[in-house]
């Protein structure tokens, strides 16, 4: 048994991300870490999740009461279509498309997204980063001193930006929302500076990639 089992984990429950990453044209490693954000926190707040009737409320309440767990997938040509018709929000950031679902249990993921590609999705820089937004948005750095496959990170930023939304202070909270769920993956800024900045951490089940309890992203609230 792990030595970080936790009971609440049975069964384990995850939330599916899907990244467009075609051959020819992939987006780049920040944009899909921010799409993937952005898609998480669009898919909380949808009515359909966020609302005490909505849809989805029941399945998002049954996840968050367990460990929080994303896991990244990519898909291409005829499989991004596929996963359209199936219950989630998709968004598109600085040319990267990600569909955020529906969490449901591991062991129930529906065929379309099952067949999808998890490990080795790992996308180049940008080559002319993205200045920040105005604010209001969403600032998220990774830790500079651990290597994860864009796959990992965009499920880190993911995760970042679910506690953000949780924890953070609600008039932050609310500016960050009624200004479009804008989020900026700082590369800029010095990675302690970011830590004195930030509002939440993740720190990794350890599941994959790295070892748990592993710092791997921050975020905090620019307004």
């Amino acid at each position: 048994m792990r030595p970080d089992y936790d009971p609440r984990d049975d069964p384990p429950w995850a939330m599916q991300l899907v990244v467009r990453a075609e051959k020819l044209d992939p987006p780049s490693h920040e944009a899909v870490c921010e799409a993937a954000a952005t898609a998480v926190v669009e898919l909380l707040t949808d009515p359909r999740a966020a609302d005490p009737e909505g849809e989805w409320r029941e399945a998002v309440r049954e996840w968050e009461a367990r460990r929080i767990r994303k896991v990244a997938r990519r898909a291409r040509g005829v499989r991004w279509p596929e996963v359209q018709a199936l219950p989630g929000v998709t968004v598109d950031v600085n040319g990267a498309e990600v569909r955020a679902f529906v969490p449901a249990p591991v062991a129930e993921v529906p065929p379309q997204i099952a067949k999808l590609q998890v490990a080795g999705l790992d996308l180049a820089p940008d080559e002319d980063p993205k200045p920040p937004p105005e604010p209001p948005y969403a600032a998220i750095a990774l830790n500079p001193d651990i290597t994860i496959t864009t796959g990992k990170a965009a499920a880190q930023c993911g995760h970042a930006a679910q506690l953000l939304l949780r924890q953070a202070a609600q008039p932050d909270i609310e500016a960050w929302l009624s200004g479009d769920v804008r989020v900026h993956l700082t590369r800029d800024i010095p990675w302690r500076e970011c830590v004195r900045h930030a509002t939440v951490a993740v720190r990794d089940g350890g599941f994959t990639e790295v070892p748990p309890g592993t710092m791997t992203a921050i975020a905090w609230i620019v307004r």
